[in-house]
């Protein structure tokens, strides 16, 4: 995809993916899709199963059962698959190498022009920083590189993982700023985190994976629709505060000696309260943050066999 110009991106499917490793399962029965002209978040804590979702879909291992496909083709039968879908996963430099070299010893492979390299250390903001040895980067501008690497082709998709890691806040709105303008001209994209709150305001649809086995996938509208009432309580009373708070599960502490109350409204507090004669300064009805609902959803389930999920 040449900066400016639109193109139709191909939609992205895992269906009924499933990896075992002896008798480790990594992932089990994973199924979403990533659409063209959107962001689609993959997310879970470290361990949860992503980056071997990924692998599977990049041809990088072989799934025990299920497929992945990339516009309706495996990756491995994929013509030109540079030019279909960039992936940056695990990338490897070479440290000796500058970050110009690094690209012109891929470029043949992606089948395109030595120029091709100067183009795309440009569009990821590397171009003072071509003539430089890899091995002196920070890992942010690593990532960068990465990006690089994954648009030598001009795809039509991306696959990020942990696109952000490392990057600074101001490269972290860079990259938030890239990859919805690659959406908006058609492209798909797809990237993992273990924080919502990273690409919260990137993405358009979300894919919540914990211990190997997908917890939610919507758009992230939906996902916000599910958050529970919460109810900010102060009392002067700290016994009396404790004491309403455990009327209801999942109540935590304030770091300001207020007490939240989860999925509970103000009114049932407020009449809880006054039946028990505690005196409040304060009842506020708030919504759950969608970090709180994240942590929810990929909170510990049914354990896969073996031991716990790959990376």
């Amino acid at each position: 995809m040449n900066e400016g110009g639109n193109v139709d991106g191909p939609r992205i499917a895992v269906e009924g993916l499933t990896k075992r490793y002896g008798g480790v399962t990594a992932v089990q029965d994973v199924s979403f899709t990533a659409e063209p002209g959107r962001v689609t978040g993959f997310l879970g804590p470290n361990g949860a199963g992503k980056t071997t979702t990924l692998r599977a879909l990049m041809g990088l291992v072989k799934p025990t059962s299920g497929r992945t496909t990339i516009g309706d083709v495996p990756f491995p039968r994929i013509p030109s698959p540079a030019t279909v879908v960039g992936a940056q996963l695990e990338a490897s430099f070479h440290p000796g190498r500058t970050a110009r070299d690094h690209l012109r010893t891929l470029a043949p492979l992606a089948g395109v022009r030595e120029a091709r390299c100067d183009e795309v250390l440009r569009m990821v903001g590397l171009e003072t920083a071509a003539s430089r040895r890899v091995g002196g980067f920070s890992l942010g501008m690593r990532q960068r590189l990465g990006l690089a690497t994954a648009l030598l082709g001009d795809p039509q998709a991306l696959v990020l993982d942990e696109p952000a890691n490392g990057l600074d806040p101001a490269g972290i709105t860079w990259m938030r700023s890239f990859v919805r303008a690659f959406a908006e001209r058609g492209g798909t994209v797809l990237l993992s985190s273990h924080l919502l709150g990273e690409v919260e305001q990137t993405v358009d649809d979300v894919v919540v994976i914990a211990a190997g086995r997908i917890r939610h996938a919507s758009p992230l509208a939906e996902m916000r629709a599910l958050a529970a009432p919460e109810v900010e309580v102060r009392s002067p009373d700290a016994q009396g505060l404790a004491a309403l708070a455990a009327r209801w599960e999942g109540s935590r502490a304030g770091s300001d000696g207020s007490v939240h109350i989860l999925g509970a409204t103000a009114a049932a507090v407020g009449a809880a309260a006054h039946a028990a004669g505690l005196e409040l300064h304060g009842l506020t009805e708030r919504g759950e943050s969608l970090e709180r609902l994240f942590l929810r959803l990929t909170e510990e389930r049914a354990p896969l066999e073996g031991t716990e999920a790959a990376a």
